[in-house]
């Protein structure tokens, strides 16, 4: 197996894109697996890893990254030793970051296959993935894994968003590091500015290419009613719905065992299976 960890890629305002990738060495190209994570995400969380290897021997070349405001940073890519970077990141921000990454790949001299390069989005990355293969001839298939599908309908509304207006900023508790984690107002304003470009439904459905839409009927952040809206959207979509699991298909972070848990295992199989056909 090669590998290798935390390749810096300049992004803006002086922050890294930091990337991964893994791969069993062969004489041949190799179809390309990018995979985003979401919100409060990071590329080494919870069984990502295991993931990735189980996607390099199933025969794919393997990226996973860190978007380059996630709040983490090279010196400490796990966790969010960085949170002015979290709370300046947006919505147009990550899908430039995706560009990024795009680009890097062409450009590598990695044993690509450009017409097999497909992405995967994890949460709120569902809909950076969706916009990107909307728009981005490169993309050969997209799966959206417990995709988010309107970022609009998830910003504070009503007396809430003016107490974000006035303060310039608001809060979330990270349960796990207990971190109170920074949302800038300047991510509403981003997003209506952008407001067109960053509608996901719209994105999906000018999709052209295949589209698996994977998601845990108990999904406890993204409902899975999100799932069937964004398969109506998607021409080209077909559903995996996994019953009884949740967010993150069973992992957690830190991951301390050897295997996937029994639903990510299951959803990595269903992903392989629709690359593959």
């Amino acid at each position: 197996m090669q590998t290798k960890n935390n390749i810096q890629i300049p992004s803006e305002h002086q922050k890294s894109i930091l990337l991964d990738y893994t791969f069993q060495s062969v004489e041949k190209s190799l179809p390309v697996i990018i995979f985003c994570h979401g919100l409060k995400g990071y590329k080494d969380w919870g069984a990502w890893n295991l993931m990735g290897s189980a996607f390099a021997k199933a025969g794919f070349l393997f990226i996973k990254f860190n978007f380059s405001h996630n709040g983490g940073t090279p010196q400490q890519p796990i966790d969010f030793p960085d949170l002015e970077a979290f709370g300046n990141n947006n919505y147009s921000l990550e899908v430039r970051d995706l560009k990024r990454v795009l680009d890097w790949v062409e450009q590598s001299a990695l044993p690509v296959d450009p017409t097999k390069i497909n992405l995967i989005g994890h949460s709120r990355a569902g809909g950076i993935t969706t916009i990107t293969a909307a728009k981005d001839h490169r993309i050969n298939k997209l799966i959206t894994l417990a995709g988010v599908v309107d970022y609009a309908e998830r910003f504070p509304s009503g007396e809430d968003l003016q107490k974000w207006k006035q303060n310039g900023v608001y809060y979330v508790k990270n349960g796990r590091t207990k971190q109170d984690m920074p949302f800038f107002y300047q991510m509403y304003e981003d997003f209506q500015a952008n407001k067109e470009e960053l509608t996901i439904l719209n994105a999906a459905a000018r999709l052209e290419v295949p589209h698996l839409i994977v998601h845990g009927t108990a999904d406890e952040t993204v409902a899975v009613h999100d799932a069937h809206r964004l398969h109506s959207a998607s021409k080209q979509s077909q559903t995996s719905l996994l019953r009884g699991a949740g967010h993150t298909f069973g992992a957690s972070h830190p991951w301390e065992s050897s295997s996937m848990p029994p639903d990510l295992r299951q959803a990595v199989q269903c992903m392989i299976n629709f690359l593959s056909a």
